[in-house]
């Protein structure tokens, strides 16, 4: 994941007790989500689920992999419904699209603005999410403790925003965020330990980000592993009544 102006990511500690019995991983085939999956089995989680649109991806006995396609509703509610038996304490949607896989990059200028272009940056970066939110909070038991979290980034705070540019991909955080609010007031009414947040992970050196990482300032690039302990850590903390926020990868709130 990449964004603008963030500071570089600082150590953080995760031990056992931050990892929970069951998780599952939207997108655990890129750089974030399958430092996820293996930093979440070294610490002790015994049933992960790992989803990517191949369904393939990091192979042990812990880790039952899934296929998914964020803009194939079908494969999510397929998804969902394996793990209706068992539901997994933590949800961590960690897809999401910067360049398009024909090499459209973020716009830096209105005048770049391709309807086709935003569509399809919304489709992945925040309607994707919520469908999976749509499909996997309705499992969550009412009587346990539960966290939904999804990828977002600092880019997407309207109030931190004083560079623009970037158009759909922070508008598209910026709905990210505002649908993860929602789900939070609504799962809040019926579910009271649970807990729905944004995660920005800083600039971590992935697929993602690589086309961004030239002149980068010393020490702002994570790599996925440490990333991954960061995020641990931000998720293992967080409490029902932090629920709807963004928060970064030292656990501070990002302001909406």
């Amino acid at each position: 994941m990449t964004d603008l102006g963030n500071d570089s990511a600082s150590s953080r500690q995760v031990n056992h007790r931050a990892a929970p019995a069951s998780a599952a991983i939207f997108g655990a085939s890129g750089g974030i989500g399958d430092a996820l999956v293996r930093r979440l089995e070294q610490l002790g989680t015994t049933q992960i689920y790992a989803g990517s649109r191949s369904g393939e991806g990091y192979q042990s006995s812990n880790v039952t992999p899934f296929r998914f396609d964020l803009e194939d509703e079908a494969s999510i509610r397929n998804a969902a419904d394996m793990m209706r038996d068992a539901p997994p304490e933590w949800v961590v949607v960690a897809s999401g699209v910067l360049t398009l896989d024909d090499g459209t990059g973020p716009e830096r200028s209105y005048r770049r603005l391709d309807p086709d272009v935003m569509a399809k940056v919304f489709s992945i970066n925040a309607i994707g999410p919520a469908v999976i939110a749509k499909h996997m909070l309705g499992l969550m038991p009412r009587t346990r403790p539960f966290t939904f979290a999804a990828m977002s980034a600092r880019v997407g705070s309207i109030g931190d925003n004083g560079l623009g540019g970037w158009h759909s991909y922070r508008a598209s955080k910026a709905a990210l965020n505002m649908l993860l609010k929602n789900f939070a007031i609504e799962m809040g009414r019926t579910h009271e330990q649970g807990v729905v947040a944004g995660l920005h992970p800083g600039t971590v050196d992935t697929a993602l980000s690589e086309p961004f990482q030239k002149g980068l300032p010393e020490g702002q690039l994570t790599d996925a592993m440490q990333a991954a302990d960061n995020l641990i850590a931000v998720l293992a903390s967080l409490t029902p009544e932090q629920s709807g926020q963004v928060f970064d990868f030292a656990g501070k709130v990002i302001e909406p």
